[in-house]
């Protein structure tokens, strides 16, 4: 009997016997182990290896694929791809992982206990890098000539430990055992330049040459990772830059005996890729995050047009055959870059080089608030990169010339739209450089991308009323859902068969079974299976023990006031008073998970961690509570975490101040697995009610339009405080260190900033509505076969928030790629 192969006929067969072959030989000649020497890591190498093989076939496939036919190619930069774990995902999408789990158990081994040694690979942050890593998966899928650039951190962000209720950063070497799924290219080395000082020189070719001279060069060399798509045989690239000194070693200073500055040079050059956003509450910190950035755009805009001119002589078919999204403003920096790269490396005049970059580039915002969007002084950015300061200071004088055209004697206009902001210190607005290089900018929700063009950029929307749409986020189904959570995706595959997974509409097939009572009961089995899962995992990590027949209410996101936690944490000191008071008809008991991370330098942030596990503390050992209230903090969350978390949630909790959340995504991730929503009409969370219905959402509060109106008229939260007892008492017992008896003090800032300074994210003026939303959902939950049946209308409608679909209106609107086929 022939064994099975996947859609085109590879070489490696995928049946049990022959993974369980290949798992031995790696294991041997890869590993130099036996099965009885072999530690978990040793089997989690082997599996790995075998995975890779199959990867690469394809991989080598697909880049010759490319070669062959010379397809326009999109590249995507972004400062992170939070891609998390890679054996289980690479599995699934190549169809290997039940002959993969079978092999193992055949030799003795879990697949569980053998993913479970896989470090995560910690190259984002949050929500940003994971949607980066979603949109590399979707372009795999839809078998898109994509390809990702970034920077291979030695260090992620941090693990984040709890140490007396605080967090405390640690060192995330997450490379430490090595990663067997990155290849490293020693070939493609390029030079990246800082400092320097430029020098004029008459030019036959458009009469002045720039030379950059008397640079600090650092070499950037490249790791590529696979990624492949879901049963296609598209297998993608990520290249990750790190930085390589020019040399690695001086051998005079070693034999002078300065055996330091022998590496010195070595040391702090490779600082560049050392770490994922350093600290950026210094000076130094905030010049090596420029230099970050610089350095992983420069390599990667040098590789771009390397390959192009490898296939290629005409450089006017340049945007035909290139496109790149810039990730946020991060990447920004590459408008210039591409400039410096046209007209000083390659001689381009300088109006036919900005024809070109400007059908290249398109830009994504991610943000609504402006102190979010990077910006740089004049004169750290000019001592850094002193031609592209030039660059941009001409830009800026062609654009502002063209507007000044448009719209004669607006000079307010003007000074708002120009690249350089003369207002605070001088500094290079790295978002309005985007924009102005961009052909596209979108935003990432429907409602963030009309407040970009009535708000933040509504001066650039009357300069270019076509420049502006909106693709909506999305996520990948294979992780959020076929990988993550096995049961349901087996529940679901059981009624309407495996489609879903490619095709992520075909789940609008679910919803009659939302009427049938079987279904149902099937459906609460799964989630209670989920629930027992992650309360072991809670058990384990806090020491906290948890009623699994507890409604789960998860709020697990990045740490910021924005995103308005406290909010959460005033409803969870209301619940303590209320049980205290004996106040208990139409409560169910509660479990409230937070988790998320705090930037290093954000101290409010920080508070904001320790006054939730304090107010953990004293709810938590309360025998009057009983099993009314639980609270707990997962450290370190990640996108490990994030798969055991979001299958188990039951409540998502997504309750920014209206008109500061972009899009979200864990809304997304958590009403696929079954969780309904409590929000407000912010970000994604609109068009998630759109397509569940009002009746399957909980939507409190103000909305961006009553937001504005209120900051207008003058927000008092005083006003509340005053009027509402209940907010009183909890906001007195934070001030007055009820939950930190051993210093009263330690919350008294939060307490001032939501009172005496102005409550900036109107955490109180919701408060009631909030609350009364929360007695709702209470309400509800107590009747849990109405409360599946909502649930599973969740899961039915979330087609329109796959990746897939978000991926291939890019490459419709914005990008013009179209799919290779093979």
């Amino acid at each position: 009997m022939t064994p099975p192969k996947s859609p085109r006929q590879h070489h490696l067969y995928n049946d049990e016997h022959s993974i369980e072959r290949s798992l031995t030989n790696h294991l041997i000649y890869t590993g130099g182990k036996t099965r009885k020497s072999a530690t978990g890591r040793d089997w989690f190498d082997t599996a790995a290896h075998t995975v890779r093989d199959h990867l690469i076939e394809r991989w080598v496939e697909t880049t010759d694929a490319y070669h062959e036919q010379e397809p326009k190619r999109l590249y995507y930069l972004s400062l992170e791809f939070l891609i998390g774990r890679t054996l289980s995902n690479a599995a699934h999408n190549l169809d290997i992982d039940q002959p993969l789990r079978e092999g193992l158990n055949a030799l003795g081994q879990g697949m569980e206990e053998v993913e479970e040694m896989e470090t995560d690979a910690a190259l984002g942050n949050g929500g940003l890098g994971r949607l980066a890593a979603c949109f590399l998966d979707s372009m795999a899928s839809l078998d898109l000539p994509g390809m990702g650039y970034g920077i291979r951190y030695e260090y992620g962000m941090f693990n984040q430990r709890i140490e007396n209720g605080r967090q405390v950063e640690h060192p995330d070497n997450w490379l430490r055992y090595g990663n067997p799924w990155e290849f490293q290219r020693p070939e493609r080395l390029y030079p990246v330049k800082f400092n320097g000082r430029v020098v004029e020189f008459p030019s036959e070719h458009n009469g002045i040459e720039h030379h950059w001279i008397e640079t600090e060069t650092v070499m950037a060399m490249a790791y590529d990772m696979p990624i492949p798509g879901y049963k296609t045989d598209t297998v993608n690239n990520l290249r990750l830059w790190s930085a390589k000194a020019t040399r690695e070693f001086d051998l005079e200073s070693f034999n002078e005996g300065d055996y330091v500055g022998a590496v010195e040079e070595k040391n702090t050059t490779e600082t560049l890729s050392k770490v994922l956003y350093p600290n950026d509450t210094s000076v130094m910190g905030r010049e090596l995050r420029l230099r970050q950035q610089y350095f992983f755009v420069s390599a990667s805009i040098q590789d771009i047009l390397h390959r192009f001119r490898a296939r290629h002589h005409d450089w006017k078919l340049l945007p035909e055959k290139v496109g790149i999204q810039l990730n946020d403003t991060h990447p920004a920096i590459a408008v210039a870059e591409m400039m410096h790269q046209l007209v000083d490396v390659q001689h381009f005049k300088w109006d036919d080089a900005w024809a070109l970059t400007t059908r290249i580039f398109a830009y994504t915002n991610h943000t609504l608030m402006p102190e979010a969007l990077e910006t740089w002084p004049v004169d750290m950015f000019g001592r850094v990169l002193p031609r592209h300061l030039e660059i941009i200071y001409e830009i800026n004088h062609h654009f502002l010339h063209a507007v000044n055209h448009q719209f004669p004697g607006d000079a307010e206009l003007l000074k708002r739209v120009s690249l350089i902001d003369e207002t605070h210190g001088r500094r290079v607005r790295m978002a309005h450089l985007a924009v102005v290089g961009s052909h596209t900018v979108n935003g990432v929700a429907a409602i963030h991308s009309e407040l970009l063009k009535t708000t933040l950029f509504a001066d650039f929307h009357r300069i270019f009323p076509n420049k502006f749409i909106n693709v909506t986020n999305g996520i990948t189904p294979r992780r959020w859902l076929n990988q993550c959570n096995p049961g349901l995706t087996g529940l679901i595959k059981s009624r309407i068969g495996d489609g879903f997974v490619r095709d992520l509409d075909q789940l609008k097939k679910l919803a009659p079974f939302a009427k049938d009572a079987e279904f149902r009961k099937q459906f609460l089995a799964v989630k209670r299976a989920n629930k027992l899962r992650l309360a072991e995992r809670i058990e384990r990590q806090t020491g906290v023990r948890v009623n699994p027949d507890s409604l789960f209410d998860v709020q697990v996101k990045r740490i910021h006031e924005y995103k308005r936690q406290l909010l959460n944490v005033l409803h969870v000191i209301t619940l303590y008073n209320r049980i205290r008071a004996g106040h208990t008809q139409g409560m169910v008991p509660r479990t409230v998970i937070f988790a998320g991370k705090a930037a290093p330098g954000y101290w409010m942030a920080k508070q904001i961690i320790r006054l939730i596990n304090d107010v953990a503390g004293i709810i938590n050992h309360d025998p009057a509570v009983h099993d009314y209230l639980k609270v707990v903090f997962l450290p370190n969350y990640d996108v490990s975490s994030a798969e055991k978390i979001f299958p188990a949630s039951e409540l998502s909790e997504q309750i920014s101040t209206a008109g500061t959340e972009a899009s979200g995504t864990g809304n997304m991730k958590m009403a696929l697995n079954g969780a309904l929503t409590i929000g407000t009409l912010d970000g994604a969370n609109i068009e998630i009610g759109e397509e569940v219905g009002d009746d399957n959402i909980f939507i409190f509060g103000l909305n961006t339009q009553e937001v504005a109106d209120l900051r207008a008229r003058g927000y008092n939260p005083w006003e509340y405080y005053n009027g509402i007892p209940e907010l009183k008492q909890a906001l007195d017992m934070i001030g007055n260190g009820f939950f930190s008896m051993d210093e009263p003090e330690r919350y008294r800032a939060i307490y001032e900033n939501l009172t005496w300074n102005g409550d900036h994210y109107l955490l109180l003026a919701d408060y009631a509505s909030y609350v009364s939303c929360q007695e709702r959902v209470s309400s509800l939950y107590q009747d849990q076969d109405e409360w599946a049946r909502r649930a599973i209308l969740n899961v039915a409608n979330m087609g329109k928030f796959s990746s897939d679909r978000t991926i291939q209106e890019y490459a419709d609107k914005v990008w013009n790629v179209k799919r290779v086929k093979r």
